[in-house]
């Protein structure tokens, strides 16, 4: 298995340790060409603005939108969630947007930058899993086709539609692999989808 990560910003190398302590090949891309003979794609976190502006820039943003609608595994954190989303409230730039949700950036406030919490998320079995919070956007509305996995204060944290994950947390920034794991249990199959697209 082959695993891109989008390599314009974020943390790019947390995915790709992880991945790799997954016994997983996963490479950076940053050209449309690295696209082919991937397997899924890693959206890591960053700055929602700048990684949607290098999108376009490098000429990344159709093509990786083109693969998420023919089903193709994406999954995205913070960031790389908010690219994902069909509806962001508080962008004003173009985005992926394939995933049936709307977000909002930075939602946990200026004041509150960042802070870490455990998690209750079901489908990683036992054990709260820690999450990152870091500028995080918020998920403020999911179509029937959205699975919550993850809720903060009654709010969703982390979402699946189909093959596309998404987390407004850093599992990478973390020693936990489970997300990860998801990930490419989401890829092989061995997760069963509430929804194929």
């Amino acid at each position: 298995m082959r695993i891109g990560v989008l390599a314009l910003q974020g943390a790019v190398t947390e995915h790709i340790q992880m991945l790799a302590a997954l016994d997983t090949e996963a490479v950076p891309i940053r050209l449309p060409s690295e696209l082919k003979g991937l397997d899924a794609l890693v959206i890591p976190g960053g700055e929602s603005t700048t990684i949607s502006k290098l999108l376009t820039d490098y000429q990344l943003l159709q093509p990786t939108r083109d693969l998420a609608t023919q089903g193709f595994p994406i999954f995205g954190t913070c960031a790389g969630l908010v690219l994902l989303a069909k509806k962001v409230s508080n962008l004003d730039r173009e985005v992926i947007g394939v995933m049936n949700i709307e977000v909002k950036r930075n939602a946990f406030g200026r004041q509150v930058d960042s802070f870490e919490t455990e998690l209750n998320v079901p489908v990683l079995g036992n054990g709260a899993f820690h999450g990152i919070f870091i500028r995080a956007p918020i998920i403020q509305k999911v179509g029937p086709n959205v699975e919550i996995l993850c809720q903060l204060n009654g709010k969703p944290v982390a979402v699946r539609q189909g093959k596309l994950l998404g987390c407004a947390f850093h599992p990478e920034l973390t020693l936990d692999l489970r997300f990860h794991r998801y990930f490419l249990d989401l890829v092989t199959g061995d997760t069963v989808a509430k929804s194929n697209h």
